[in-house]
């Protein structure tokens, strides 16, 4: 049964010294929630949130989002162009523990939302998903949470690869395909960073065409930034390049594959979905990843222009260009 808002607020002032609220009220859905949670209001015009969780899954996802959230230092923060969560209190409860957060303001983003144009949200989605690549990688690792190398990165794929093929259910196309991408060393020659890890469309809040706020950090860790642009490429592609023309800018060109890898990691979410659908027993999942498969092929057959390993010689950058006109006056 479901915790009232009421219930929720009596627990906030038990868990936050001093707290004086003086409006509180139900906030998410109370069926399709895995938390109980409302928006309190206090005296001095805080606006918090209380979250519960409902069940086992729900609170290993708010302890890894609470160990994320406290590892996010003022200092990391004044880094980011939105605002991240707080921490401001916990309290337990039947079991489990109530946690309370500062409100981050925003309305939530969806893919249909997103708008082309380089003053659009998809550019500023890109541009903030930069600024969390360009965080120093320090606060990440001293707070023990996961580091991946490029290498792992890799086996990674090749495993989630492998374990698809073995079900016999994978297009002998895409698996062509996949292993072309995972056995082109140059696609894997990248620096890992910061990275949230669990980003859809759904993590971001947005006001005026702006990101404002990012929610749910409890995948972060240091690893292949391209996990964190994998969702953009299901928008259509207008809106697709301008997330990515946004990123690249603040980024730089040291990672002229990023959107390939992104590319493969948004194909292999499928491989797993199937591989999900296999651990479970599900014939109805394990259906639906078939004819999402079926369909990939049908699209990347028409994909002739984006491989998702480099084809052709690669365009240098400015300052490389530069660099081998130099060498080239020397030689001569």
């Amino acid at each position: 049964m479901a915790r009232s808002h009421l219930t929720l607020a009596a627990l906030a002032t038990s868990a936050v010294d001093g707290l004086d609220l003086v409006e509180t009220s139900s906030f998410g859905s109370a069926l399709h929630n895995e938390f109980d949670s409302a928006l309190l209001t206090a005296r001095d015009g805080r606006h918090l949130i209380i979250r519960v969780p409902r069940n086992e899954r729900a609170e290993v996802e708010q302890s890894a989002d609470l160990v994320a959230l406290r590892a996010i230092s003022n200092g990391v923060r004044t880094r980011l162009p939105f605002a991240v969560s707080q921490y401001v209190g916990q309290v337990p409860v039947s079991g489990t523990r109530a946690i309370i957060y500062e409100f981050v303001y925003g309305t939530k983003v969806g893919l249909s939302r997103l708008d082309a144009g380089p003053n659009g949200l998809a550019a500023s989605i890109g541009s903030g998903i930069a600024a969390v690549h360009n965080l120093p990688t320090s606060f990440v690792t001293d707070a023990g949470l996961p580091m991946l190398s490029s290498g792992e990165a890799l086996r990674a794929s090749v495993s989630v690869m492998d374990r698809a093929g073995a079900t016999g259910l994978v297009p002998p196309q895409l698996l062509s395909r996949w292993e072309r991408a995972t056995e082109d060393s140059k696609l894997w020659q990248f620096q890992p960073t910061v990275i949230n890890n669990a980003l859809s469309a759904d993590s971001f809040l947005s006001s005026d065409g702006i990101v404002t706020g990012l929610l749910g950090w409890q995948e972060l860790r240091v690893g292949d930034p391209a996990r964190d642009l994998a969702w953009l490429l299901g928008a259509p592609e207008a809106v697709a390049d301008s997330a990515f023309d946004a990123y690249q800018s603040v980024r730089g060109s040291g990672d002229r594959h990023v959107r390939q890898r992104a590319k493969l990691y948004a194909e292999l979410e499928i491989a797993k979905w199937l591989l999900h659908g296999t651990d479970t027993r599900s014939t109805e999942i394990v259906d639906d990843a078939v004819e999402m498969l079926s369909a990939l092929v049908d699209s990347t057959l028409n994909d002739v222009m984006n491989p998702l390993n480099p084809q052709t010689m690669e365009v240098m950058a400015v300052d490389e260009v530069e660099a081998l006109l130099d060498r080239t006056e020397r030689a001569v």
